[in-house]
C-alpha cells in the first residue's frame, strides 16, 4: 500500500492512478495532517508526499511521518527544484524527489527502486552508507560514470539514469568529497562554465 498525500485532487487522481498502473494499491489524503495521521507503519511500504499544502507543508510531514517509520521510503513531489529546498527535505528524512508534472514512466521507477532500496533495509544489509546516500544508487551512479568516455553534466547523467536532478546532484557531491569523481569546468561561447563529471 501506497500513501499519497497531495492537496490537489487531480494529482490525488493522477498519482493514484500510476500507483495502480504499477500494481499498488494506494491510500490518498489531501493535506499533511490528515495523510500523516493516517500513516501506519507495516501497512504502507512507500510514501508521496506534496510540498505546498494546508495546515502541514511536505516538511512537516515528513518528520511527523520519519519518527514513527525510521526507513519508510518518502518521495517527495514538488515543482521547486532549490538546492536549498532539497538540502531541508533530505535533512527531514525524505529518500527522492519527483518533478512535476508528474510521468509515469519516471514515477513507477521511483517506485520501485525505493522499495527496493527498503527491502534491503529490512534485511538487514547496508541500503545506507550515511544519511542521504543510498548504496544502491551510489553504486549505479558510480557504475554508469566509469563506462562513459567523456565527462557528463548533472542534466545529461538525469536523462541517463532513473534519478531526479536532485539526486545526481547531491551523490556526484558526494563521489567528489570521496575523491572518486573529478569536476571539469567547460566553456562555451558565451555564459558561465558547465560543470561536467568524470569518475578518477
Amino acid at each position: 500500500m501506497i500513501l499519497v498525500i497531495d492537496d490537489n485532487e487531480d494529482i490525488r487522481f493522477t498519482v493514484t492512478e500510476i500507483c495502480e498502473f504499477g500494481g499498488w494499491k494506494a491510500d490518498a489524503y489531501a493535506n499533511g495532517r490528515e495523510g500523516a495521521a493516517a500513516f501506519y507503519p507495516g501497512k504502507h511500504e512507500l510514501v508521496m508526499v506534496d510540498y505546498h499544502m494546508p495546515e502541514w507543508d511536505g516538511l512537516e510531514t515528513v518528520r511527523a511521518i520519519r519518527k514513527r517509520d525510521p526507513s519508510i521510503p518518502i518521495i517527495v513531489l514538488t515543482v521547486d527544484d532549490r538546492m536549498e529546498l532539497v538540502a531541508k527535505f533530505t535533512d527531514a528524512g525524505a529518500t527522492d524527489f519527483a518533478q512535476k508534472p508528474i510521468k509515469a514512466a519516471d514515477l513507477i521507477s521511483r517506485i520501485r527502486l525505493n522499495m527496493k532500496m527498503a527491502k534491503l533495509q529490512d534485511d538487514h544489509q547496508s541500503a545506507f552508507v550515511e544519511k542521504g546516500i543510498n548504496e544502491d544508487t551510489l553504486r549505479q551512479i558510480k557504475s554508469h560514470l566509469r563506462h562513459q568516455t567523456e565527462a557528463r553534466t548533472i542534466n545529461e547523467l538525469k536523462q541517463e539514469l532513473p534519478v531526479s536532478y536532485q539526486t545526481v546532484h547531491r551523490y556526484l557531491n558526494y563521489m567528489v568529497d570521496m575523491g572518486e569523481v573529478e569536476i571539469e569546468a567547460h566553456y562555451g561561447k558565451k555564459g558561465r562554465p558547465k560543470n561536467k563529471y568524470k569518475a578518477i
